[in-house]
């Protein structure tokens, strides 16, 4: 699958993590993660924030990120990894854990242990890790341990990791070192969608769509206790730095405080109309924000109950993030916004006035919210936004497979081509459906490749054997230089294209350039399977054949990225400018390889399309002497035209297919491309149609 990447965010944001400076005169980091699959590092100055980092690994949503022992950043994502990060780094993932079966949902760290992180997903896990032992080194003995442990237990053993290195490289590791297992957290039957941890890392609280929040010691695993009182999934959790206190948020739209050593709810705080999804409190502990599902974000004084509105987004509340007297605000948009929170003294933001008591019933604000009270909010616009871009909600692959129409969250409509990857047509905000219908073309073309908008950008998956399934003629891709009747193979082009600086710097990197035929040299076969296959294409062309075309060319200034799953461990992701030429063969699929270092296509059938050529009923055209004739998978039309043509005029036996499957004339030179026939000169008129269309290319 290839991605078409952007430099900022074009999904939903749904996590954030700030860094402090470590002394007065450096910069402040905000790190974000995103629905788009990948996690940013953005400095931040006085009234400016820029990219220093794009950490891209995941090939799903970022659902959660933390920081823990001061450089290091651990993420967890619907791709059922947890991932850490040198976070001053330029994108290192320096591990993968793949202990989860399922999608990860949230993460909790310990404000003052930096070696102990808490991991909680779908199916209730919940894995509590040790930071340092899982980080170690992995030796060659581990790892054969490891393997062995995870095939005897089917499972649910250790899984494998993926480790990139300081170059960004990909190689490969076992995922945990030898005799580490994490912490298995067990008791949730249903999925866990929110964890948090006290300050030392010794307490931690989960909650999901059981309702209930369970207390763990997290030196054990062991459950503490199990806390009742809310009524739909349990979406944000936060615990005071001692570990006494808690508080929740949920889809019923209420906050609760929980007093753990009395076991019990202490108070309710009825101020959201809708699902609440992100809390955070002041350092201590006195006043919460929350925001949700309503785009409200509200200020609550946990003591006296008084709330107040600081502020409304334009869309539904993800996260948030305290930085000094201000607070970051992350929602289901693709930018992120600080709003002043008066973190250090919240009670300034009351004396403003527009205040309100919390009720302690859901209801009760629903109600006053029908009834007109709607409190004003204290700010009207943020401080300082970090702005994303559009995310793709509409796409449609047009008839002639190369092209796909989109249209983003913006309104704007776009023309992409998908063999070099980029956007050749903005249309602007126009109509998607009239633009549709005015790209029409009466083409039939194998379906090559599927898109999807899930990361919202747009991704073009590929799988053997389909993707070779689409040809075009040289004169159809404006190629002026070879033949117009050559045909070429759209998913080998674009794979030779999309591969073509990787296979630049593997080659520099081998010190040699393959050997004539395509194979590299001894020693470095790409893999069982692949060096296996014949040596003959299906088609009759040999891999070492001179119509070889220069590779579609893909944009390095705005280059797409690639997840692909090799031969072993899971599933990878990187932009093609970062790969460069030391990444491991079994890293790739097999028919990858061979297509692009081999110019070999897996074998298919060589399967041809019967059809008939009659008199259009009601026409005077005389019958062709026989009407039943078979092609290849691709013909031009104007080739039935000159053999009807040739029939009719000359009145001949019927001709066969030649073998490349062009229709060749009985008794001629057996080919259309040496120059007009007498019989051509005449120029009749021919019509042929196809299920009553006219010129149809199949």
């Amino acid at each position: 699958m290839t991605l078409m990447t952007q430099r900022f965010h074009c999904a939903g944001v749904n996590c954030l993590a700030v860094l402090k400076p470590s002394k007065p005169d450096n910069s402040s980091y905000l790190f974000t993660g995103s629905r788009d699959g990948t996690l940013k590092r953005w400095e931040l100055n006085e009234e400016d924030a820029t990219c220093s980092a794009t950490f891209e690994s995941h090939v799903d949503w970022v659902n959660d990120a933390v920081l823990v022992g001061g450089n290091t950043l651990v993420s967890c994502s619907s791709d059922t990894t947890v991932k850490a990060w040198d976070c001053f780094s330029n994108g290192t993932c320096t591990r993968t854990f793949r202990q989860h079966t399922d999608y990860v949902t949230c993460l909790a760290a310990a404000e003052r242990n930096g070696n102990i992180v808490a991991s909680g997903g779908l199916c209730g896990e919940v894995f509590i890790w040790d930071v340092e032992a899982a980080l170690a080194p992995v030796t060659k003995s581990g790892e054969a341990a490891d393997e062995d442990r995870s095939s005897s237990t089917n499972g649910s053993g250790i899984s494998s990791l993926r480790t990139i290195g300081s170059s960004n490289n990909i190689s490969m590791q076992t995922s945990l070192p030898q005799g580490y297992v994490p912490i298995s957290a067990k008791g949730h039957k249903e999925s866990v969608y929110a964890l948090a941890m006290n300050d030392t890392g010794n307490v931690l609280v989960s909650g999901g769509t059981e309702k209930a929040i369970r207390v763990w010691d997290t030196r054990t695993g062991s459950k503490m206790m199990k806390l009742r009182g809310h009524t739909d999934n349990i979406r944000a959790l936060l615990l005071d730095s001692t570990g006494r206190f808690c508080l929740s948020g949920s889809s019923d739209s209420m906050i609760r405080l929980w007093d753990l050593g009395q076991q019990r709810c202490v108070h309710s705080y009825a101020v959201h109309t809708d699902s609440v999804w992100a809390l955070a409190s002041t350092p201590t502990f006195s006043h919460v924000y929350s925001g949700g599902r309503d785009l409200c974000l509200y200020l609550t004084d946990l003591a006296t109950r008084e709330s107040i509105l600081l502020c409304t987004e334009e869309n539904p509340i993800q996260q948030l993030a305290m930085h000094d007297d201000s607070i970051w605000v992350a929602t289901t948009d693709s930018s992120v916004h600080r709003w002043p929170a008066e973190g250090r003294n919240p009670q300034k933001v009351f004396q403003r006035g527009g205040s309100f008591l919390a009720g302690n019933l859901s209801f009760s604000r629903a109600r006053a919210s029908m009834e007109g009270s709607t409190p004003v909010p204290v700010y009207k616009e943020p401080t300082f936004s970090i702005d994303g871009i559009p995310g793709i909600i509409q796409y449609e692959i047009l008839n002639n497979k190369r092209h796909v129409l989109t249209k983003d969250n913006a309104g704007s409509v776009k023309l992409w081509e998908i063999t070099r990857g980029v956007v050749i047509e903005n249309y602007g905000q126009v109509s998607f459906e009239k633009k549709k219908e005015e790209l029409f073309e009466m083409v039939s073309i194998p379906s090559w490749f599927t898109v999807d908008s899930r990361l919202g950008n747009l991704s073009v998956h590929l799988d053997t054997p389909q993707c070779f399934s689409a040809e075009l003629y040289t004169m159809d891709l404006n190629i002026t230089e070879k033949p117009e009747d050559d045909k070429i193979n759209l998913a080998r082009e674009t794979l030779k294209g999309l591969l073509a600086h990787w296979l630049s710097k593997k080659k520099h990197k081998l010190g040699s350039h393959p050997l004539a035929n395509g194979e590299l040299p001894p020693g470095r076969d790409i893999s069982t399977r692949s060096i296996t296959l014949s040596k003959v294409e299906v088609d009759g062309t040999p891999e070492n054949d001179s119509k070889v075309y220069p590779p579609f060319e893909f944009s390095t200034t705005s280059p797409p990225s690639i997840i692909t799953e090799g031969s072993h461990n899971g599933p990878w992701r990187k932009k093609i400018t970062e790969m460069d030429g030391t990444e491991d063969d079994k890293d790739f699929p097999w028919w990858v390889l061979d297509c692009v270092l081999h110019n070999r296509l897996p074998p298919r059938e060589n399967t041809k399309c019967s059809f008939y050529l009659q008199p259009y009923e009601g026409s005077t055209t005389q019958t062709v002497t026989q009407g039943k004739l078979s092609a290849p998978r691709i013909l031009r039309i104007h080739k039935v035209v000159n053999y009807v043509l040739e029939k009719l005029v000359l009145d001949k036996p019927l001709d066969s297919l030649s073998i490349d499957g062009t229709f060749a004339p009985g008794g001629g030179d057996g080919s259309f491309r040496s120059g007009l026939k007498p019989w051509q000169k005449l120029k009749p008129s021919i019509e042929i149609l196809c299920n009553n269309q006219t010129g149809l290319d199949t």
